[in-house]
């Protein structure tokens, strides 16, 4: 809730004293001084409203530990049950003074006794009695109104999201939403899906779901069990920076019922997935076996272009927008996807075609598409025309252009284009330190490529990886350890640029 007793102080026209709480503190109800029993969450502040005289009686009462209110002339001497539990709990409780009074009176012994109780109120406000206390139950409900309404909305969306991208489009949403991070864990711990959190925070996401001993490292750190106890379907553990934890929480909890639904839904098409990848790899091994494969497939040209699909935002399905396209130009379907971007292959005469509607594709959440094409090349050598598509799309991105193509590329890429393959090799060898165990480019190389096509930016380039940038900070001394390279100078900073260009990055 947005709702604190400053936004209180401004609505009734008071002043707001603070002694136990501050003025930021969020408010979850209202009372009236001889209804009042106990606060219902110590994180936020309970109004009290009543007649000020009262409320000096019961703080008097209470300091001095002096004897219950005499009855009023003309009842019994015990006095009803109601106002039995009235007085001693307003004068011997103390709860009372961790409330927070509200009203119109602002005397100097009234403002004395709240400072010798230490507590904090609302004083001179325009109204008073009955018109005040309806006016702060109706602020309360307005606001719980309006955080239900956000939470709808932010479950709306969520939704949606799922349809296009599944559990990572999900996550990626969440995060965004909570402003934090967000981390999908299945039964075992095991890592599924993650949004702005960094490998520790992963390791603490894990060890906080599976009660391990853990240094818990954001104050605003909550689990959300996916599934019930007895069919249990993994863990949602999130963190926010925004102060409205209670929005988070909610949201959170549906989130997870979410979750619960994706991770048991079979997706019936990962064995075409898998198909279509392996057949990719077929096609960009080149030679006679790419021919063969391309006829069976139902693709007789001499030559196709290599194109490669990307977006900034993980909430938009590519592939199933891909594969639409491709029925409407009757183009086989020539693709798979690949760490968040699909690449493939259309035919020569339907590149333009293909080009055409990633622009007047409408952009989702103000994100569009991007496409990068490379040069026509010959069925047997399609790999340099991927590789080409690749580097336009990297541009594409960079600049914000929503199609790229290889030949309209400047300066470096035309550089490139001059040399042999062999030059190409041996320029490339400056980011062989960055490979993994298996050989392969990973998470230091692609940091390396968005930190300089984001100038060395790093809330930019933190939020276009989804890390922290303190990640970012140390992914990029770890590059510079491994390569020997220093960013901070300019002549080592385009010999890294050259580099990833020349691996295709």
């Amino acid at each position: 809730m947005s709702l604190d007793l400053a936004a209180i102080a401004r609505a009734v026209g008071g002043t707001c004293i603070s002694h136990r709480l501050s003025e930021r503190t969020p408010v979850d109800g209202v009372s009236r001084l001889h209804d009042f029993v106990v606060i219902g969450n110590p994180a936020y502040a309970t109004l009290v409203t009543g007649d000020p005289e009262a409320l000096l009686e019961a703080l008097g009462a209470g300091a001095s530990g002096g004897p219950v209110a005499a009855a009023a002339p003309g009842s019994s001497g015990r006095g009803s049950p109601r106002d039995a539990r009235r007085t001693d709990r307003a004068h011997g409780d103390p709860e009372l003074t961790g409330a927070v009074y509200v009203g119109p009176s602002d005397e100097p012994e009234l403002r004395e006794a709240l400072a010798r109780h230490g507590m904090t109120a609302i004083l001179g406000t325009r109204l008073g009695g009955t018109a005040l206390h309806a006016t702060l139950t109706t602020l309360i409900a307005d606001d719980r109104a309006a955080a239900d309404r956000l939470v709808t909305a932010g479950m709306n969306v969520l939704t949606q999201v799922a349809r296009r991208g599944g559990a990572t489009a999900v996550i990626a949403e969440l995060a965004h939403r909570i402003d934090g991070w967000a981390v999908l864990l299945d039964a075992q711990g095991q890592l599924v899906a993650s949004a702005g959190a960094g490998r520790l925070h992963i390791s603490d996401a894990a060890a906080l779901a599976l009660g391990r001993p853990v240094r818990v490292r954001h104050d605003g750190l909550q689990l959300h069990q996916v599934g019930s106890d007895r069919d249990l379907a993994g863990y949602l553990v999130i963190a926010t920076r925004s102060s409205r934890t209670s929005h988070s929480r909610d949201l959170a909890s549906l989130a997870a019922a979410l979750f619960d639904l994706l991770l048991r839904t079979h997706n019936p098409s990962l064995t075409e997935h898998l198909g279509r990848e392996a057949l990719l790899a077929t096609l960009l091994a080149g030679g006679s076996g790419a021919r063969e494969l391309l006829r069976r497939w139902g693709v007789h040209e001499p030559s196709l272009t290599g194109f490669e699909l990307g977006a900034k935002t993980r909430t938009i399905d590519l592939e199933r927008l891909l594969r639409r396209w491709c029925d409407e130009l009757g183009a086989e379907h020539v693709f798979a996807e690949a760490h968040d971007r699909v690449r493939g292959f259309v035919r020569d005469d339907l590149a333009a075609e293909l080009a055409a509607r990633v622009e007047a594709f409408a952009p989702v959440a103000g994100r569009s598409v991007h496409l990068g094409l490379g040069a026509p090349a010959p069925v047997e050598t399609l790999s340099r025309s991927a590789v080409q598509a690749r580097q336009a799309l990297g541009t594409a991105l960079d600049d914000g252009q929503q199609v790229v193509s290889y030949a309209a590329l400047p300066t470096v890429d035309l550089v490139l284009s001059t040399l042999g393959d062999a030059s190409g090799k041996e320029l490339a060898t400056v980011l062989d330190p960055l490979r993994d165990p298996s050989g392969a480019h990973g998470d230091l190389t692609r940091t390396l490529r968005v930190y300089l096509s984001e100038h060395g930016a790093h809330r930019a380039s933190s939020a276009r990886l989804g890390i922290h940038r303190q990640t970012l900070v140390s992914r990029i001394r770890r590059v510079e350890d491994l390569t020997g390279l220093s960013l901070d100078r300019a002549d080592d900073r385009a010999a890294a640029w050259l580099a990833l260009r020349a691996a295709g990055f």
